[in-house]
């Protein structure tokens, strides 16, 4: 077990499992993939209420564009709907893909971030160690190419998202 300071909750689950990638994913616009991913998160437990939920994420990707280059759709939100914080993962079928404001051209990746309200630094960290992660194109490459829900999850969970508290 990882030992956090005072600010952190103790962290006892992992970011994502399984049931949380969707692969071959099909979506017609970037909140039908948010809405996709967001219902794995409501039925693992992990969001209490999806059409409130989905409605912060929505503000959020109004705020300001959520793609990073390299083909990666970011959505994320902080609420008092999520229990713990978690990620979503869709990795789009095949020849889709799904405008999420990159200066690059569209997402074929899906990293949906979902944290609790109160945990801002945590919401922060998760989002800065997701993007230096997915900056290194041999793990967007991993992500695309993996084939199988555990490998990915696998993946996202390797990311040293708490060692540095």
């Amino acid at each position: 077990m990882v030992e956090y300071d005072d600010e952190w909750q103790r962290y006892d689950a992992q970011l994502t499992t399984p049931e949380l990638v969707i692969l071959e994913m099909q979506a017609d616009s970037r909140e039908d993939a948010s809405a996709q991913l967001a219902a794995r998160m409501q039925e693992a437990g992990r969001v209490s209420d999806l059409d409130a939920f989905l409605e912060q994420v929505y503000s959020r990707e109004h705020q300001l564009a959520t793609g990073l280059p390299g083909g990666i759709g970011l959505p994320h939100a902080r609420s008092e709907f999520v229990q713990q914080t978690t990620v979503a993962v869709g990795i789009t079928k095949y020849g889709h893909a799904l405008d999420f404001g990159a200066s690059d051209g569209p997402a074929n990746v899906v990293l949906l971030v979902a944290t609790p309200a109160a945990s801002f630094s945590q919401h922060l960290s998760v989002l800065a160690v997701l993007a230096r992660a997915l900056s290194k194109e041999n793990f967007r490459e991993s992500l695309r190419r993996a084939h199988d829900p555990e490998v990915i999850a696998e993946l996202i969970n390797s990311t040293p998202v708490f060692s540095e508290h």
